[in-house]
């Protein structure tokens, strides 16, 4: 056996292995007191109905676009499509389930044996995500590219073209899962607090809110299923696009087999990094984060020498230059969203003068947020290509995406905190028990901070590796043979390339203005209901009766079932019609306006969302006045208008950039044939 496939299918088998321990771990642990284990079942049920709808609902789009490409293409990509599409929706699954139980006995350990083992077991449970979603995304690749070509350069081209259905199938599953679950949240989010904490007055997730229950289920399929179904995608299709580049650009079995080679080594780094998680949490987590990066990058120089031998010096640094672009754009979300330094405290003073400020602060703040990042991931781009050409660029994006295991499993650590947290104040826990929770709540907001940024910085890079794979098709380079060269296809001074490039830039704005108008329409729905418990059931307020909890849930489900179509939709026809009525000039244009409007887009929303969150809580620490203070109010409003930015529009705009350079991909070899309507 090739001694580099031997290595795929070792680090699999131990990626597996610790799932099943990690899993074993969790489960073993108690749920802790009877009302403990009631608010569980609560969370548990909702999410687990929410689920079942939301995938059956996606499995009737995956089944109609399957059939549209076994019409179009062939059989075999529509079976990458539909094993893609699976894989995805398992590796949310079992990430999911995981994380429903390990909330409560994470705050259970916090009762009975304090921070160090809860902090080790909510990252256990967090891992199961994130391990999941690359020994998944891995093996995944892998096999589909040896059963429809094998690592032969020659098979592989023709291969390729095939295999990237699998990443197609994922994204798709990726957007709604990502776009759903984040309506869901925020809808419920939203509503609970200008009800619960506005203008009723009381805590968080305090019991005696109906739409307390709803907004912990949103934590976990937003930000579990979700997350984990984004970075899924990002990490097959930067795989995808560098072997298949590599088998466009050269001769040679190496490169088709160095992607696979290198995500092989960052899988075995990062479940050494998940090992290292103990003391401080908000150490701990940056600890295992940075020693995955570093085991990795010190792993790749060893393996670009011996398997490229001469010539190994430019996929190297094409490697090392993702690698450390995702450590600058984890490092610039930490500074301008975390509550300890000077841009969240700033909002936060600003808040003093009212909720106008707070805001105006906030958007400053979130716009600066956006340069450092874009400038990093444009220089490393460009770094990348001098380095190796357009496949240094996708082997940029895997180096980036070779540690997104741990990067991933920190993200879910967030949600299982926060439930944590909630459920500590919902069953009324001793105050220690609730420091502790709230100390791990709070370096769960900071990690999702961190993680929202590499997931935006990575989908950026894997877009701009479609982008490329997409110029080098064989049916590309013969339309642009009669229109004049390539440079004249790829030229912003061809009216049709500008003309696309425009209509590219508004593409992620309208994305973003549906997303955000589910999210308040569902609000706004949510808050009258809530408005209705506290008017009609007696004794609410005074917490001598139970909220319907599951009437709030069921109408969040609703919401975000009704509103998660359309975004995707529109991901998946885009760029075929304009490739069809414009011409192949225009959708280059208009793949490389939506890349780039959509990072900006994506970048600011995610990091500005989490800075007025932030500023929120510093003063909720006791800081400006503390909580029930003018200043508490106005940083609840600028909280509150953040939250659909930061966990819905924002994050979900990473798989809507991604879905539709794939889907050009996808759709190009059977349009490209055919003249354009214009």
């Amino acid at each position: 056996m090739d001694p580099v496939l031997a290595l795929v299918y070792l680090s699999v088998l131990a990626t597996f292995l610790y799932l099943l321990y990690a899993v074993w771990r969790v489960l073993r642990e108690e749920e802790g007191t009877e009302r403990m284990r009631e608010i569980a079942g609560y969370i548990r049920e909702g999410a687990g109905a929410y689920m079942r709808k939301q995938y059956s609902l996606i499995a009737l789009v995956v089944v109609a676009v399957a059939a549209v490409l076994l019409l179009l293409l062939n059989a075999r990509v529509a079976l990458a499509y539909l094993v893609g599409a699976s894989c995805s929706a398992l590796t949310g699954f079992v990430g999911l389930h995981t994380a429903i139980r390990s909330n409560a006995r994470t705050a259970n350990v916090a009762r009975k044996e304090g921070m160090g083992k809860a902090l080790s077991l909510a990252f256990r449970g967090g891992s199961v995500l994130g391990m999941s979603v690359v020994g998944v995304g891995l093996l995944g690749v892998t096999l589909l590219s040896l059963l429809y070509g094998g690592t032969d350069p020659g098979r592989m081209v023709e291969a390729m073209k095939d295999v990237i259905g699998f990443s197609f199938g994922a994204s798709t599953v990726a957007l709604f899962a990502r776009v759903g679950g984040g309506i869901y949240t925020k809808s419920a989010d939203i509503g609970a607090d200008l009800v619960g904490k506005v203008e009723k007055g009381i805590p968080e997730d305090d019991p005696r809110n109906p739409g307390v229950i709803a907004d912990n289920v949103g934590d976990n399929v937003g930000d579990v299923a979700g997350m984990g179904a984004d970075l899924f995608e990002s990490y097959v299709g930067s795989l995808i696009s560098a072997m298949a580049l590599g088998a466009l650009l050269y001769t040679t079995e190496e490169r088709v087999l160095l992607p696979l080679l290198i995500s092989s080594l960052g899988l075995l780094s990062s479940l050494v990094a998940c090992f290292s998680v103990r003391g401080d949490p908000s150490r701990a987590l940056t600890r295992s984060s940075l020693l995955a990066t570093l085991l990795t990058l010190l792993l790749s120089l060893f393996a670009c020498r011996w398997l490229l031998g001469a010539g190994w010096e430019g996929p190297f640094v094409a490697v090392v230059s993702g690698l450390l672009v995702g450590v600058v754009v984890g490092e610039t979300s930490d500074y301008f969203t975390s509550k300890d330094r000077r841009p969240a405290r700033r909002v936060a003073e600003a808040a003093q003068a009212g909720a106008a400020l707070d805001i105006l602060e906030g958007f400053s703040m979130g716009w600066f947020s956006t340069f450092v990042p874009v400038v990093s991931i444009a220089v490393a781009g460009l770094i990348s290509y001098l380095a190796a050409g357009f496949y240094g660029v996708a082997l940029s994006a895997v180096g980036m995406l070779s540690v997104a295991g741990v990067i991933v499993a920190a993200d879910a650590y967030g949600p299982i905190t926060d439930n944590a947290a909630g459920i500590a104040e919902q069953a009324g826990l001793p105050d220690r028990v609730r420091k502790i929770t709230d100390r791990l709540d709070s370096v769960g907001n900071t990690m999702k901070s961190i993680c929202k940024g590499f997931a935006i910085g990575s989908a950026a890079l894997t877009a701009i590796a479609f982008f490329f794979t997409l110029t080098q098709l064989d049916q590309f380079k013969a339309y642009a043979a009669g229109a004049g060269g390539l440079d004249s296809v790829l030229s912003l001074v061809n009216a049709k390339t500008f003309a696309g490039l425009l209509i590219g830039v508004s593409v992620p704005a309208l994305f973003t203005a549906l997303v955000v108008l589910a999210v308040s329409g569902g609000a706004f729905r949510l808050v009258d209901e809530i408005r209705r418990q506290f008017r009609e059931i007696p004794g609410l307020m005074r917490g001598k009766a139970k909220p319907d909890y599951a009437r709030c849930v069921s109408m969040a489900t609703g919401n975000a079932l009704r509103n998660l179509l359309l975004p995707g939709i529109l991901a998946i026809l885009f760029p075929p019609v304009i490739l069809l009525v414009m011409g192949p000039e225009a959708l280059v244009g208009f793949l490389a306006g939506a890349i780039g409007s959509g990072l900006l887009l994506g970048m600011f929303q995610g990091n500005v969302g989490n800075t007025w969150d932030n500023a929120k809580k510093y003063v909720e620490e006791g800081h400006l006045g503390g909580k029930g203070s003018p200043t508490h109010a106005a940083a609840v409003t600028g909280d509150t208008v953040g939250d659909p930015m930061k966990d819905a529009s924002g994050p979900s705009i990473n798989i809507f950039l991604k879905l539709m350079t794939v889907s050009a991909l996808v759709f190009s070899p059977a349009i490209l044939p055919h003249l354009p309507l214009l």
